[in-house]
């Protein structure tokens, strides 16, 4: 499924929350499409599934998703993603993604994103079930860099070699989320630069952007606060080294009124714009 050469540029989006909905359907803001939590709708019916069809057939959606746990050593649950690949066809996204972590282990949920190590036999595991997985959802999968606050002693290579590595032997595509490599720089001490230097631009379809708290000796990505300035200078640097790539807000608790998030959105296309115009001068 080797698309890369033709990433399809969906513009400035929002993630999809339920707090939006009606306002979303009544005002038609400028939004160019909406990002969707795929576990919120993996069900045969209810109002939030007929708020999502009726807000799909006004803007273009892609699904990101919490429970694929590609990196776990559990069986890929392939029910789960027989429902990830019926949701995709019925929103018709472009592409799906998930997190390049484990949720679990033994049929346990933690719960929580959990990192790996980094080394060869991590690349290979991880890469050969999204491959799988892409290949039968029948759709780019993108995976998504984590927040991270812990190292394994089993890693041989940086995160960003480990996340280029792995893209590169699924040919699946990333989802830059440029909080997180904040987050990471800060909790482990290295130069956000090199994450977005080691990135091959044609792998890159997405970015995230998001809030996250500071607890002085840690930050912890939270998605509860507005996107910071470190962060937007961040996000600059990538749209400077990748160009047109679709970009998104995302706020997952402490909701704000639809106009924050849109302020914020606009400020992503005040910063990217002069920089797409001037590529494609």
């Amino acid at each position: 499924m080797n698309d890369s050469a033709d990433k399809p540029f969906l513009g400035f989006g929002l993630g999809l929350r339920a707090e939006h909905y009606t306002e979303i359907l009544e005002s038609e803001p400028d939004v160019d499409w909406f990002e969707v939590i795929t576990e919120n709708y993996l069900v045969d019916g209810g109002k939030p599934l007929d708020f999502l069809y009726r807000i799909r057939e006004r803007y273009p959606m892609v699904m990101h998703g919490v429970s694929m746990s590609v990196g776990s050593t559990d069986p890929v649950d392939w029910g789960y993603v027989r429902q990830v690949k019926v949701l995709a066809e019925r929103l018709d996204v472009p592409w799906f993604s998930d997190h390049l972590c484990w949720t679990g282990v033994e049929q346990r949920n933690l719960h929580d994103l959990m990192p790996l190590p980094y080394n060869d036999d991590s690349v290979r595991h991880v890469a050969g079930r999204v491959r799988d997985i892409q290949d039968f959802v029948g759709r780019r999968m993108l995976i998504e860099n984590l927040s991270s606050y812990v190292t394994y002693r089993q890693s041989v290579m940086s995160e960003w070699e480990f996340i280029a590595a792995i893209a590169e032997e699924a040919d699946c595509g990333i989802l830059l989320d440029v909080n997180n490599i904040y987050v990471s720089a800060f909790n482990h001490e290295f130069d956000p630069a090199h994450y977005l230097d080691a990135m091959d631009p044609a792998r890159v379809y997405q970015f995230h952007l998001a809030g996250h708290f500071n607890a002085g000796d840690y930050i912890v990505d939270t998605h509860d606060h507005p996107v910071i300035d470190p962060v937007w200078n961040l996000y600059e640097s990538a749209v400077r080294r990748f160009g047109h790539v679709s970009t998104m807000i995302e706020r997952d608790a402490d909701i704000p009124p639809l106009a924050n998030v849109l302020a914020e959105l606009q400020r992503a296309r005040d910063i990217a714009r002069p920089i797409l115009e001037h590529l494609a001068a």
